[in-house]
């Protein structure tokens, strides 16, 4: 891979057992979100399940010029969701250089 710059992409599925409405979702939802934001750095988006009560999928990018740096911070958001939801959350992660996007293109 290219010194270029990174991108990590993670797909984030959640689960609320205890959501009794979508208000209630959407309430954890919104400060899920404000703290990957705000703590761990992501730009981060709902996207998939908006209108179930007890599910959400969301889909959270972090950007680095390293490699090591970027799984790091990656690592440190899976950390992050594991310890506050064990059993609620699963998580995929895909990472590629710029310059395999740019393959795309």
């Amino acid at each position: 891979m290219s010194e270029s710059g990174f991108v990590a992409v993670l797909v984030i599925d959640l689960h609320f057992p205890h959501a009794g409405s979508l208000k209630s979702k959407r309430k954890e939802l919104a400060s899920i979100k404000a703290q990957l934001r705000g703590r761990l750095g992501a730009a981060v988006a709902e996207v998939d399940h908006q209108d179930l009560w007890q599910r959400a999928r969301l889909t959270a990018a972090l950007t680095g010029g390293s490699l090591a740096v970027l799984v790091a911070a990656a690592d440190n958001v899976e950390r992050w969701l594991e310890a506050r939801w064990p059993e609620q959350v699963s998580v995929r992660r895909i990472v590629t250089s710029v310059e395999e996007l740019s393959e795309w293109m």
